[in-house]
C-alpha cells in the first residue's frame, strides 16, 4: 500500500491516539506520543513529507496498512 499525501499532523495524531498512543507533551510544533516503550514525534506540519511519515510509522512500529485504517 502507498503512504497517503495529504495527511497532516493532527490527522496523524489522532490515529496513533486510536491505536493507543497517549499524549506526553508538546515541544514547538513536535508532538510526542508514547504507548509502552514505544515514543513517537509527530510533527504538527501540514502535510507531513512522505519519507517523515514513514518514519513515525516505523517509529511507531505499525504497518502502513494498520496506520491508514485509523485515519
Amino acid at each position: 500500500m502507498k503512504l497517503p499525501r495529504d495527511v497532516n499532523g493532527a490527522e496523524a495524531a489522532r490515529a496513533l491516539s486510536r491505536l493507543g498512543f497517549e499524549e506526553q507533551r508538546q515541544t514547538g510544533s513536535h508532538l510526542i506520543m508514547r504507548r509502552e516503550e514505544r515514543t513517537v514525534v509527530v510533527p504538527m506540519h501540514k502535510p507531513i513529507k512522505p519519507g517523515t511519515l514513514k518514519g513515525l510509522i516505523e517509529q511507531a512500529g505499525l504497518t502502513v496498512e494498520e496506520f491508514v485504517a485509523e485515519l
